[in-house]
């Protein structure tokens, strides 16, 4: 029996999901399923200027609404916030610290203005991130991950790659059940 190759593994568990369950289900959000709230009090990507939140964090024309430390329970969030947090958070900060990316953070990101432009940043990050994991081979991912990573700081990329891939298979996961809502909403709305 020979002994499995970690990477493509590592890989695989999201490329599958992206390609068999994921991103055919995003082609085609509109704007407005983009900014929806479907509760008061929503977190959301905004003009700048027009948030309450007490962090409105970017560097261009919208900002993403955020508080130290987050309220319990938190504000719900919007299929623009999820997006901007997978973008940023889960996989342009890492991109950065692990795979050559231009450094970034949530104050610096500059936050898309329409739905098909943060699926086109989405899309831009995640193909980093695979070409990243994949550029590490076997030996990288035993590597630790470095102080840039806080509590993974001493883990091995593999735990780090792992936290990723469930990361993105839940908040994505997220924004497809929220783009449910959204049709079976209006819908209902619509007919009544």
């Amino acid at each position: 029996m020979t002994e499995p190759t970690w990477n493509p593994l590592l890989r695989e568990q999201l490329t599958w999901h992206w390609t068999n369950q994921l991103r055919d289900r995003l082609n085609g959000l509109t704007d407005d399923e983009y900014f929806w709230e479907p509760t008061p009090g929503c977190w959301n990507v905004r003009r700048r200027g027009t948030g309450t939140a007490p962090i409105q964090a970017g560097s261009g024309a919208m900002t993403i609404d955020f508080a130290m430390p987050v309220p319990d329970p938190p504000p719900f969030t919007t299929i623009a916030w999820r997006l901007g947090h997978v973008i940023v958070g889960v996989l342009a900060m890492r991109n950065a610290s692990h795979f050559g990316r231009v450094p970034t953070d949530y104050q610096s990101f500059e936050y898309a203005t329409t739905a098909a432009r943060a699926l086109a940043q989405l899309d831009a990050e995640y193909a980093t991130w695979v070409a990243g994991v994949e550029s590490l081979g076997e030996a990288g991912l035993a590597r630790p991950c470095g102080e840039a990573e806080g509590p993974f700081a001493s883990e091995p990329l593999a735990a780090l790659v792992l936290h990723i891939n469930r990361e993105l298979i839940h908040h994505l996961a997220e924004v497809c059940l929220l783009r449910d809502l959204y049709l079976h909403t209006r819908t209902r709305s619509e007919t009544n």
